[in-house]
């Protein structure tokens, strides 16, 4: 079984995501398993780390590549580093089956 970047909750999921600021473009890059074994999503931003910048980047970013509203994203776990935990509302199932797609063609 391949390990997934994210947990399903009652009121959506929560994706865990390794950052890459000041990148030449906005991308999704696919799924990455850390040294702990963590699967992680790597994305990367053209925006800064500062004052929130990329964080809001990364929301819009990951809003996009799943058709949903910014605000639907929140960032629920490190701010202010590259690993961060993103909580997403919405249908955890319809979320999830999104997530999946997308990770097999950012792969």
């Amino acid at each position: 079984m391949v390990a997934r970047p994210w947990t399903q909750a009652a009121d959506g999921v929560v994706l865990d995501v390794r950052v890459t600021p000041r990148s030449a473009r906005d991308a999704i890059d696919g799924v990455e398993r850390r040294a702990d074994g963590r699967a992680v999503l790597k994305a990367r931003v053209r925006a800064a780390p500062v004052e929130g910048e990329a964080n809001e980047a990364l929301r819009r970013l990951v809003a996009k590549a799943l058709g949903i509203a910014p605000r639907q994203v929140d960032v629920a776990g490190g701010a202010t580093a590259r690993l961060k935990r993103l909580r997403i509302s919405g249908d955890a199932q319809a979320l999830a089956a999104t997530l999946e797609r997308l990770t097999k063609v950012a792969s």
